[in-house]
């Protein structure tokens, strides 16, 4: 971000935060400090040292293990230091390309995820149908789409048994909200919703704060991270940033949410990324996206057309990632307690 854009940001915070409702429930996304290869015991301190309400394991390997015993006292830890568990897995479609068949059958994962929430005292399991690539396999979206709610509505009764909820994501510019809110509807949203992740949007060409609008009756969670956006000659980069330094209107999307969806979990899930070309102005670019409405591509085209070019930051050496990556974090969770008053 340039500097100048920066301070704009930074001064117009103030009247934003005049704004802001109460009530946050501020959390963490461990994915936002993937590389530091801590224990459950060891996220939960360092979360906790930053206030955070929620810590959402976003993926088994945040927690170590799930034996029994091990993800019990990991519950009750985080109940010791007054942090509520979220807890989730990968891929949950059998047909996607990010499925991982070697962990068992879909159902068999979900399944293993539920027991495991259940002695975390998690509310939900999150779970993602896919990535962008799922968009070009044969069927498209659709298909995947489908095979999710079959899968979604052979653990229906286990989910009901033990009063859990399943939360899939917008992940990787897999799906579109109203793709999103086609699988729930189709898996029954008395069990089924969303985890909201606010950076995903921009990789399925779509505005993350339409993405909002459209997912708010069915979120149980979410995945808050802060984009720039600007077109080219070719189409559109995107990139993620840390809080408070992209070109999305993230303090409007934070206030929003708060209205929306009170009570449920906001954790940061802050990934500083180069931008991400979307050649959109190539035919081929397509396959996959014919099915986007034009209204809502134009919105995108409209939020990308606020941005200018911005230079990559440079990459951290390799021993570097790890305090890079707690840098990003800290910044993005100070900026965000201001804006929210915390």
């Amino acid at each position: 971000m340039q500097r100048r854009e920066f301070l704009a940001t930074t001064l117009a915070a103030p009247a934003a935060l005049a704004a802001a409702p109460a009530g946050a429930k501020l959390g963490v996304d461990l994915f936002s400090l993937r590389s530091q290869n801590w224990s459950a015991f060891e996220y939960l301190d360092y979360c906790s040292k930053f206030g955070a309400r929620t810590v959402h394991f976003s993926e088994i390997r945040f927690l170590g293990s799930l034996e029994d015993d091990h993800v019990r006292k990991v519950g009750e830890h985080a109940a010791k230091l007054g942090i509520e568990v979220e807890i989730g897995m990968r891929s949950m479609c059998p047909t996607s390309t990010a499925f991982d068949p070697k962990q068992g059958t879909a159902e068999e994962q979900l399944i293993r995820l539920m027991r495991a929430a259940k002695l975390t005292n998690s509310k939900l399991v999150r779970a993602f149908q896919g990535t962008f690539a799922d968009r070009k396999t044969p069927g498209g979206i659709e298909a995947r789409i489908e095979d999710s709610v079959k899968v979604l509505r052979n653990v229906r009764s286990q989910a009901q048994d033990l009063n859990l909820k399943i939360a899939i994501e917008n992940h990787a510019g897999d799906m579109q909200a109203r793709e999103l809110r086609m699988l729930i509807e189709g898996a029954g949203k008395d069990v089924v919703g969303a985890c909201f992740d606010s950076g995903n949007p921009c990789w399925v060409l779509e505005d993350p704060n339409f993405t909002l609008e459209t997912l708010a009756p069915y979120i149980l969670t979410s995945h808050i991270r802060d984009s720039y956006l600007w077109n080219d000659d070719n189409g559109t980069q995107v990139s993620w940033t840390r809080m408070g330094e992209g070109n999305i209107g993230i303090e409007g999307l934070l206030q929003r949410f708060l209205e929306l969806c009170p009570g449920k979990s906001m954790s940061l899930e802050i990934i500083v990324t180069g931008p991400r070309p979307y050649t959109w102005r190539k035919p081929e670019f397509w396959e996959g996206y014919r099915g986007i409405p034009a209204a809502d591509f134009a919105r995108f085209l409209n939020l990308a057309g606020k941005g200018t070019p911005q230079t990559p930051r440079p990459a951290p050496a390799k021993d570097q990632v790890a305090a890079r990556e707690r840098e990003d974090f800290e910044a993005s969770m100070k900026w965000t307690r201001a804006f929210l008053k915390l």
